[in-house]
């Protein structure tokens, strides 16, 4: 009986999880749901200013989708920085969305011309998501969790 507990405990500590991979969120979440490295925050040059990008990524409603600090939301990238890797990938997957506008957007995200959002605005949103760092444990470092996987490993009688 105790083994049913622990499995049901497993399982409802295991959903969230499982349902942040699926959307492309949780930490390293890769493609396919597909467990993949941390990666280091980008050390490219950056030439916005953070505290313009703050109200900016407030005002174009950024945070709707990547959270206030770019880890919660359905849309999470601290830690997979994909097309945030450097400030001119930023503003190429901005523009080209926009500029492209394909019938089958690959993305949910607004599309951004230089009309609706200047390269200065982008350049300062991107300086301010250049900011964020992660604050999520690593799973090996949350106690309870891993009282949990170990009580399981137990071969209760």
């Amino acid at each position: 009986m105790k083994k049913y507990y622990v499995a049901i405990a497993l399982a409802a500590l295991a959903t969230p999880m499982v349902t942040l991979n699926a959307q492309g969120g949780g930490r390293g979440a890769g493609r396919g749901g597909a467990q993949v490295a941390n990666v280091p925050a980008p050390t490219s040059p950056v030439t916005g200013n953070a505290a313009a990008g703050k109200a900016l990524y407030s005002t174009y409603g950024c945070y709707a989708c990547h959270g206030y600090n770019g880890e919660t939301g359905a849309r999470a990238f601290v830690g997979r920085w994909g097309n945030l890797s450097t400030e001119q990938n930023f503003l190429t997957f901005l523009r080209g969305r926009a500029n492209v506008a394909p019938l089958a957007p690959s993305t949910s995200m607004p599309s951004f011309s230089d009309s609706a959002l200047s390269d200065k605005q982008a350049k300062d949103i991107y300086a301010y998501i250049r900011t964020f760092k992660s604050s999520a444990p690593e799973l090996k470092d949350i106690p309870t969790l891993n009282a949990i996987v170990e009580a399981a490993k137990q071969d209760k009688k």
